[in-house]
């Protein structure tokens, strides 16, 4: 039987510890905080999505993706599910979204606890590790409240999103110490600022989109779905899940553009097809003003920053407008480009991307492939998904990896 440290009480590290003592280890869990899940409790707004019915790599983010087929694999996945259901989580599938049956997260919380406390895990709290060594096939660990000595150790510390759970990206730091690479740490699933001086008078709208990012003018990826216009930029669902690779691509000097089509549903190509539509609209709904035309299409304050910008008095007819004037303002409603000039902060990132490189760890096992007896599991890693329960998945398998493979 192996004394195990299990550094971290968030998701990864709450399952690593449950697999790790099934595999009749001593286990012990430092937390940091006063509490386990801080993090854990506020996930899909409260509600709890913690995995998704289609688990395909592409939701994922990676330098290494070809290596996360290692973790996120069929055989995982229903070892993971399966789990949860032994310890008596109740799954409501919405639309393939996973959430407890009870919608409130801390339900998610409280059957991994009641685990840890029917198998006598010790949680640790309030206990801030802040170096770790290893000497003689030992891990001396050091915390603001004393040191412990561990045969194995897995780093559960997560990243630096969302600090104030206590994510102070501590981990990286250790993981330096025994010669890990850190890709890059960088707000994931944020909100995007832009350059634009009129976004205080759209804060506030929210409206259905189509989104394609443009990174140096090269088409990278398309989004779907609602946005929130907000007084420093855009931000929303759709706009998180292309928030990694913005963030990627900034760190790396290069330029990030989002196209933003305002009217997906009457699927036009470009500004000409709009302008042919608001031709026959404009005779078919005679002697209508300019913003009477968009009745019901848009937002009126939408539409009126858009008339402003343009200086196109909101009273004008149609026919009153020259083609310059017309096919600028169809440009601005169906390819608005929103030129990106850096993310919001870690405070507001839901996840990171960067960190450790898969590269670096045994995937199947999650043991550094540099340090033997030391694991990596969750959102240290260099593996970043979209919304929808992806990182909370990929925690769940990484933490069951580890805790399983962990050996005398």
């Amino acid at each position: 039987m192996a004394k195990i440290c299990v550094i971290g009480g968030g998701a990864s590290g709450l399952v690593a510890a449950i697999f790790a003592k099934r595999n009749g280890h001593d286990v012990t869990i430092l937390e940091g905080n006063n509490e386990c899940g801080k993090k854990l409790q506020i996930t899909g707004n409260g509600r709890g999505n913690y995995f998704n019915s289609n688990m395909a790599l592409n939701y994922y983010n990676s330098q290494n993706i070809d290596l996360l087929e290692n973790i996120v694999n069929p055989e995982n996945i229903a070892k993971i599910n399966n789990f949860f259901k032994e310890i008596g989580l109740v799954a409501n599938i919405k639309d393939g979204y996973y959430y407890p049956n009870s919608n409130q997260a801390i339900s998610i919380k409280s059957v991994l606890l009641n685990e840890i406390k029917y198998l006598n895990i010790k949680i640790v709290y309030n206990h801030l590790v802040t170096n770790i060594k290893k000497d003689n096939n030992l891990f001396c660990i050091t915390t603001n409240q004393g040191d412990f000595i561990a045969d194995k150790v897995i780093i559960a510390t997560g990243s630096k999103s969302y600090p104030k759970t206590g994510s102070t990206g501590i981990g990286y730091d250790l993981a330096k110490n025994f010669n890990h690479t850190i890709i890059p740490v960088l707000p994931a699933l944020v909100q995007l600022k832009g350059q634009d001086s009129f976004y205080k008078e759209w804060s506030g709208i929210r409206t259905t989109v189509n989104l394609k990012l443009y990174e140096n003018n090269q088409y990278i990826k398309q989004e779907n779905g609602e946005i929130q216009l907000t007084d420093y930029g855009i931000s929303g669902i759709c706009v998180y899940n292309l928030s990694s690779l913005v963030a990627r691509g900034l760190y790396k000097n290069k330029r990030e553009v989002i196209h933003i089509n305002f009217l997906p549903f009457l699927n036009f190509d470009n500004a000409m097809e709009l302008l042919d539509w608001f031709e026959k609209r404009a005779t078919v709904i005679k002697n209508r003003t300019i913003s009477e035309l968009f009745d019901s299409l848009l937002n009126y304050k939408l539409v009126n920053v858009f008339l402003k910008v343009l200086k196109i008095a909101k009273n004008k007819h149609w026919f009153d407008l020259t083609k310059n004037e017309k096919l600028s303002l169809c440009k601005m409603l169906i390819d608005y480009e929103f030129i990106v000039t850096e993310t919001n902060s870690f405070d507001h990132a839901q996840v990171c991307s960067g960190g450790i490189p898969l590269s670096e760890i045994n995937t199947k096992t999650m043991e550094s492939l540099k340090v033997k007896n030391l694991y990596f599991t969750g959102e240290i890693l260099d593996v970043d998904g979209q919304c929808g329960g992806y990182n909370l998945g990929f925690a769940w398998l990484s933490g069951m990896l580890a805790g399983e493979n962990i050996n005398d």
